[in-house]
């Protein structure tokens, strides 16, 4: 590789523009103005998630009231909003704060190699638009692109897929030519994007017909929350919106603890709301009645009730069973039903995908994901300046997003104000270790091994508590025992500072 001295250096390379790109940007800008940053997008636009997905209906399952930026306002009438208006938002958020011109569009990182004598990372970056490469220098990465692999959604082998004369599209790549009006169209899958795709396609379609090998829990929630727009209406803009945020933090945290404490009683309410949603005596028991507990899996929200709407209506139909073999004409089950359709949509999920598909090495030497336990959520034990964006599972990602962001700045702070260069977290080799996601969906679970561990109590603990973080990250010591700080003072020979780095 060249020397660094021959390539741009950045203070920050903060890699995607997506929501978490975005907001590091913003808190980069505000809390470290006088840091050099620049954000990697590897596709033509910002905003990640809600500018990739194209399938119909596409939108939050969280309300934007917390899914959006502490420092800026939601200001639509919906609290669940369409991707459309979730991009805008991110976009002239973007704009509102001077990060356009920070943003470098088509630039993917391949690779990043930490250089311990010059306390910096070499990263290797690909043009998707060219195919060319080029080198930039950075003292820190902020790793903000999420853990979904976005050029490859999940599909797994469907016998008989090759006979199927139709149609069959995965929403993750959705052709903008589509026409599915007056089709027969067979949605696999029973996740958050087959419950918006039914009854986003029921209107131009002949028939929607959700298929699903095992049954979640989907719950219809108000598309506008009444009581937010009345304090924005109230108390203005932006007050409205703090209060706002915290009732709808306060009301996921009930939520969910309720369905940890009380399972039964929440599967109890859960299929009471769903029997009332739908057409007296539907099969409920059959097709939502999921054999794992409430919030072991995420909850499916469904806006003003609309799958439920959808199979009142006839123009959908939930079917619960196996896949046999696909035929020309369409899906032939375990128990002998054949279901015909002209397009086959395969909503059977996504593949994770750490850091954007970058490889990491220090010194020249691989650093190996699993073998590393994660640091107050964001950095890697026995890696440098490195930090990685992981939000909430169990409710809205940008809240957890928002407080490492604030976190990574006042850290950046403390080494200036010390005359630190390379911070790094030492983990006890003897720690026990669990998976870093405490989540039981199909694409965590095929995708465990390959992440990194973490530890049985903070700061080694993955944390999903919004209120646990707040004390760690936000109120708690800005530095412990565990973490690791040299400076050019302190570094006598890079030997000693790769051996100290990944003790």
């Amino acid at each position: 590789m060249s020397s660094p001295t021959e390539v741009e250096h950045l203070d920050v390379l903060v890699v995607g523009a997506g929501l978490s790109g975005i907001g590091a940007g913003r808190y980069l800008r505000t809390m470290q103005p006088s840091k050099s940053f620049a954000l990697l997008e590897a596709r033509a636009g910002s905003g990640g998630t809600w500018d990739l997905f194209r399938y119909p209906g596409i939108r939050s399952d969280s309300d934007l009231h917390t899914f959006g930026y502490e420092f800026e306002p939601w200001r639509d009438q919906e609290s669940i909003a369409s991707a459309p208006r979730i991009l805008d938002y991110l976009r002239t958020t973007a704009t509102k704060n001077g990060l356009d011109e920070h943003i470098r569009y088509h630039h993917k990182v391949v690779s990043a190699d930490w250089e311990p004598s010059q306390a910096r990372w070499l990263v290797e970056v690909e043009r998707t638009d060219t195919g060319s490469r080029l080198q930039l220098s950075a003292g820190w990465i902020f790793c903000a692109g999420g853990y979904y692999r976005y050029d490859e959604g999940y599909t797994p082998t469907f016998p008989g897929r090759e006979r199927f004369q139709g149609q069959v599209v995965h929403p993750q790549h959705w052709p903008e030519d589509l026409d599915y009006t007056g089709k027969r169209v067979v949605v696999i899958g029973s996740g958050a994007t087959a419950v918006t795709l039914v009854p986003a396609m029921v209107d131009e379609a002949e028939h929607v017909t959700m298929l699903q090998r095992t049954p979640s829990y989907i719950m219809p929630v108000p598309k506008e929350d009444a009581l937010a727009n009345r304090l924005r209406r109230v108390f203005g803009e932006e007050r409205g919106y703090a209060l706002t945020r915290r009732k709808n933090i306060a009301q996921q945290r009930a939520v969910w603890r309720f369905c940890q404490r009380f399972p039964k009683a929440a599967r109890k309410l859960i299929r009471s709301v769903n029997a009332k949603s739908l057409p007296e005596g539907y099969p409920v028991d059959e097709h939502f009645n999921p054999p794992y507990d409430p919030w072991d899996q995420r909850l499916c929200a469904v806006p003003d009730g609309d799958l439920f709407k959808a199979l009142r209506r006839g123009r959908a139909t939930m079917v619960t069973d196996r896949i046999t073999t696909f035929t020309e004409t369409g899906i032939l089950l375990d128990s002998g039903a054949e279901l015909d359709a002209d397009i086959i949509v395969t909503a059977t999920g996504l593949n994770l995908q750490l850091f954007g598909g970058m490889t990491l090495s220090i010194d020249g030497r691989p650093v190996d994901p699993p073998e590393t336990v994660i640091y107050r959520g964001m950095m890697l034990s026995g890696v440098p300046n490195f930090s990685v964006a992981i939000g909430y599972t169990n409710s809205s990602w940008t809240l957890k997003i928002g407080m490492l962001c604030e976190y990574f700045c006042r850290l950046l702070g403390y080494m200036d104000e010390h005359g630190h260069d390379t911070a790094w977290a030492e983990a006890d080799p003897d720690m026990p270790t669990r998976p870093l996601l405490d989540f039981d969906a199909g694409y965590v679970r095929r995708s465990l091994a390959d992440l990194p561990r973490q530890g049985p109590a903070a700061p080694w603990l993955m944390s999903m508590s919004y209120h646990d973080d707040r004390k760690v990250l936000r109120s708690g010591d800005l530095v412990d025992e565990h973490l690791h700080f040299s400076g050019v003072a302190d570094r006598s020979s890079e030997a000693g500072l790769v051996e100290g780095a990944q003790r």
